[in-house]
């Protein structure tokens, strides 16, 4: 199986779907899952949530939306480029072009990124962080970082008995 997820609001929606590789062509049922599985599956998604909810917590105590969190870490993160079209941001955020161009115009208002002429093509503009953003986020980041490293020994364990180890 393989995982495709939105974020809306304050709740993660994950959507299942079967990934196929060189599936045979019969239809063959997948095995249920067991108690165990719904039991690691929970835990899973619990250690998730409590991650989304400090990154959560942690832009709201900055001032900024978790939204406008995750655009400025999908401008700073897009490694060798500097910064990205409205719809990169709305691909990375799993968001619409709209919604990605909505949520640009008010991180340009907030003072966080602004628009900058693409070098290859005039026509297009593509968001740049400013100084002040840059800031926010590397104190961000390295909260995110040290809260993933207080909680890799738990995920490192969820993830290990995904692949029937059960340690």
């Amino acid at each position: 199986m393989g995982l495709k997820g939105n974020i809306y609001r304050n709740t993660i929606y994950i959507r299942i779907f079967p990934v196929r590789k060189n599936a045979p062509s019969s239809h063959a049922a997948a095995p249920r899952p067991s108690p165990a599985d719904y039991a690691l599956l929970a835990e899973f998604r619990f250690a998730l949530r409590r991650f989304i909810a400090f990154s959560e917590d942690a832009a709201h105590a900055i001032g900024l939306a978790p939204q406008q969190h995750q655009a400025l870490l999908a401008i700073k993160g897009a490694a060798g480029r500097d910064g990205l079209f409205v719809g990169e941001i709305a691909e990375r955020l799993l968001i619409k072009p709209h919604s990605a161009a909505e949520l640009a115009g008010r991180l340009v208002r907030m003072g966080l990124v602004a628009r900058m002429a693409d070098p290859q093509d005039g026509r297009k503009v593509r968001l740049v962080l400013t100084p002040h953003a840059e800031k926010l986020l590397e104190d961000l980041s390295a909260a995110h970082l040290e809260e993933l490293r207080a909680i890799k020994p738990l995920l490192t364990r969820l993830l290990a008995r995904f692949d029937g180890d059960g340690s």
